[in-house]
């Protein structure tokens, strides 16, 4: 059982998973019914992606603490874009193209100054993140813009009885799964496990990384998709909490913060794990802070975890 759970660390939030379930369901009777169901993966979504992206990052043994501000620099060019095209239908794909391209970018930018530069990992991404706070602040200097009513209906609705929240989620796990069985995926974990071996056989290590960077930046911005169809609107101080939030599903879905080990699947349980935890606080009627206490203290046991785990190894 003890190498089971080595091997598959995920089992143990799955189970963590199952209990808050629980739990939730006994201070929230109408948990399982599907409307609030919906209700729950619309606020778990966003997380779910900027995680997952989070995670291909960390696998490669590095870090993305600009995540937050992607999404805020995102979801601003998105309804600027919107605003100056007449904030019709007609302007939906452009704004969500544009939406993606600036999420993108960021992400390859942070993978440039990582990689090629051999900067910092943690403290370029913290410097990354506040010029990208700037950004979005100076494309929209306060919140308020909105966004064509197709918009927003259409991500609060469903198409052909599937809601599109189930859609989008559905469209991730696929897309995440063609990843798990390429090529890129297992030079990703030989890089987080080994980055000198992995350059000695050859692997190209830079454009791996540039390319985990690159679809962090682009799950961000998915999200930030995700909540400007929530909030239909724009505002420039989005997401700030999802950078220590996507990192505490990462740790708790077994993701490995040395890179190398760990995978999608747990990071989706993990970040699903952090709303219950939400959701348990706020009808136990704790104080919201507990949830940041919460989270701070997954971050700081996997720390020292993999402390620990290395002097052992050594």
């Amino acid at each position: 059982m003890t190498r089971i759970l080595r091997q598959q660390p995920w089992l143990i939030t799955l189970v963590v998973f199952l209990l808050l379930a629980g739990v939730n369901a006994w201070l929230q009777p109408s948990f399982i019914e599907p409307g609030v169901l919906q209700s729950n993966l619309t606020t778990f979504l966003p997380l779910i992606l900027v995680a997952i992206g989070q995670t291909y990052v960390i696998l490669a043994g590095d870090i993305d603490l600009s995540v937050g501000s992607v999404v805020a620099l995102s979801n601003v060019v998105t309804v600027s874009v919107f605003a100056s095209l007449g904030n019709g239908p007609d302007a939906i794909p452009y704004g969500m193209a544009a939406g993606l391209a600036a999420g993108l970018a960021a992400g390859l930018i942070n993978g440039v100054l990582v990689a090629v530069l051999r900067l910092q990992p943690i403290v370029t991404t913290f410097a990354t993140g506040i010029v990208l706070a700037g950004a979005a602040i100076w494309v929209l200097p306060q919140a308020g813009l909105p966004v064509p009513d197709a918009y927003w209906m259409g991500y609060a609705g469903a198409l052909f009885g599937v809601p599109t929240v189930v859609l989008i989620l559905a469209g991730a796990a696929i897309a995440t799964a063609i990843l798990a069985r390429s090529i890129f995926y297992a030079h990703l974990l030989a890089v987080g496990g080994n980055r000198a071996g992995a350059f000695q056989t050859g692997l190209p290590l830079v454009r791996l990384r540039v390319m985990a960077y690159g679809l962090s930046g682009l799950f961000s911005a998915l999200a930030a998709l995700c909540l400007t169809g929530e909030t239909a609107s724009g505002d420039p101080l989005l997401g700030s909490t999802l950078a220590l939030s996507s990192i505490s599903a990462v740790v708790l879905g077994g993701t490995a913060l040395s890179g190398g080990q760990g995978g999608v699947a747990g990071t989706v349980i993990g970040a699903l794990v952090l709303g219950l935890i939400g959701n348990v606080i706020f009808f136990a009627g704790l104080p919201f802070e507990y949830q940041t206490l919460v989270q701070g203290l997954i971050v700081l046991l996997a720390l020292a975890g993999g402390v620990l785990v290395t002097r052992r190894a050594a």
